[in-house]
């Protein structure tokens, strides 16, 4: 079986090499839309399995991976930032405070679909606004939910505890998949 992976993230990409899998990357032209008053907490494997549904180049030999990362901070949901001033916005929420994100996969094949949501819980230190400013004109975090990435200085310098899985929190539950993947016939280089 062939493993294509739909998604652009670098680290995505990164993940599943270091796990040991050869992949395909593939694009999918899907509007993400969220119904009005959907669940906060479902929102991840709703993205997820829509980019999946979106795709209909799918072979019979080819399993497809699709992914959503999202970050929910006092019940709301902290997307991608647009620009500078709503980064800084976002990591002032963050700031001094907990969150959770939330990280769906969907696999698919020609005869079956699996959505699964992890969820990590993310303690995050004082930012103050110099450190913000930094932060943002280093990392340029635009193509990151939330606005950061834990992989880079706030995770090192401000994450104080998580709960759940690091890779989750870098946009691929990773433990889940790799387990997830052996189900669906796909196997190490």
């Amino acid at each position: 079986m062939k493993l294509l992976l739909a998604s652009q993230s670098p680290r995505r990409k990164q993940l599943l090499q270091e796990l040991g899998f050869d992949f395909t990357t593939v694009n999918i032209d899907c509007e993400e839309i969220v119904p009005d008053n959907f669940d906060v907490e479902n929102v991840a494997a709703y993205l997820s399995k829509l980019k999946s549904e979106a795709y209909q180049n799918l072979q019979q030999d080819e399993v497809l991976l699709t992914a959503d990362t999202i970050v929910i901070c006092n019940g709301q949901i902290l997307g991608k930032p647009k620009n500078e001033l709503e980064a800084t916005g976002m990591l002032e929420k963050l700031s001094d405070n907990h969150h959770f994100v939330h990280t769906a996969f969907t696999l698919k094949n020609s005869t079956k679909i699996l959505t699964i949501n992890d969820i990590a819980k993310v303690y995050l230190k004082k930012l103050n606004t110099s450190e913000i400013d930094r932060y943002i004109k280093t990392y340029k975090p635009f193509d990151k939910a939330g606005a950061y990435g834990i992989q880079e200085w706030i995770g090192m310098a401000k994450i104080e505890k998580i709960e759940g899985s690091f890779y989750t929190i870098m946009g691929l539950p990773t433990h889940l998949l790799y387990d997830a993947l052996q189900e669906f016939s796909i196997n190490l280089e």
